[in-house]
């Protein structure tokens, strides 16, 4: 898989998680995928990543993440930096992070792992 592919599935992930389309997003990891975030904790496997996903999409239902720029990160990997913005249904109060995601392919175009880090 190319640069220009790597790039282009990252984009459909943000895509999706920002039309919060998570069925059609656990697919896209492999069946051992990770995912690691330093809000939401460490997931392994599509069904503990889809069970992460279908409650955080329930929290925040109008979380939107904005990406100005995708670039290759090595080997596999694109790396992006992101603005969040989100109100929490329980409380209604409004989140704004800011952060950079890694996500690091298979050669068959899945996710093998991912990893947010926002500070």
């Amino acid at each position: 898989m190319n640069d220009l592919e790597q790039i282009d599935l990252a984009r459909a992930y943000v895509a999706l998680s920002n039309a919060h389309r998570h069925e059609f997003i656990v697919p896209m990891f492999a069946h051992g995928g990770m995912y690691r975030s330093s809000n939401v904790g460490e997931f392994k496997g599509r069904k503990a990543i889809g069970e992460m996903m279908d409650d955080f999409f329930s929290r925040f239902p109008d979380v939107r993440w904005n990406v100005l720029e995708y670039r290759c990160a090595g080997e596999n990997a694109v790396e992006f930096e992101f603005a969040m913005t989100a109100t929490e249904v329980a409380t209604g109060k409004s989140i704004e992070r800011k952060g950079v995601e890694t996500i690091v392919f298979t050669e068959e175009g899945l996710i093998s792992s991912l990893e947010v880090k926002t500070g």
